[in-house]
């Protein structure tokens, strides 16, 4: 039976020893806290020298979807929660009963047409 301790598990080989500090530079930056209406912290990190109105006041939550700032004690509140619409409730917010009768026989005329039949009696 082969042990399944092997120490190199999980590792390149010649990567050399863990946690090499010989990486790369490593650029400095901030952690900027983010909090939502339910208490949830969110961590945020931004190039330091990145100037302060580059910084987002409001985020959205990656754990609950709602907004997320920078205030502990007053955390953003949903500004208002939109019901879905369907693609028909759009259309009729746009038109008339009129104009959608008027579109809708247009379109049947047109249909009517291709195919060389004439409107109902």
């Amino acid at each position: 039976m082969v042990s399944g301790n092997s120490a190199i598990r999980g590792s390149r080989v010649g990567a050399g020893p863990m946690g090499e500090q010989d990486r790369g530079f490593h650029a400095d930056r901030v952690a900027v806290s983010y909090w939502d209406a339910q208490g949830n912290e969110t961590v945020r990190y931004f190039a330091a020298n990145l100037p302060d109105e580059e910084i987002p006041e409001v985020i959205d939550s990656p754990s609950t979807g709602l907004p997320a700032g920078r205030d502990k004690a007053n955390p953003p509140s949903l500004s208002k929660a939109e019901p879905y619409k369907t693609h028909l409730a759009y259309v009729k917010e746009r038109r008339t009963e009129e104009e959608a009768a008027a579109l809708l026989e247009e379109a049947l005329q047109q249909l009517r047409a291709r195919r060389g039949t004439s409107a109902p009696e």
